[in-house]
């Protein structure tokens, strides 16, 4: 895996981490709602930087 790739995963992996605290202190379900699609969103970029291998966590 080239260094560059590393870094984004890397760096997704860290985005998706903030929108879960975020989520987790979201006050209202439309905050709730909007911090869920972007995790999934960022949680697909990622798969994509992986090589399209899903991998699914515990959230």
């Amino acid at each position: 895996m080239s260094d560059v790739r590393a870094l984004l995963i890397r760096g997704s992996e860290k985005v998706i981490e903030h929108y879960r605290v975020l989520l987790a202190g979201a006050k209202t379900e439309s905050e709730r709602q909007l911090y869920r699609n972007r995790i999934e969103r960022e949680q697909r970029l990622l798969e994509t930087l992986q090589g399209g291998i899903p991998q699914r966590s515990a959230a």
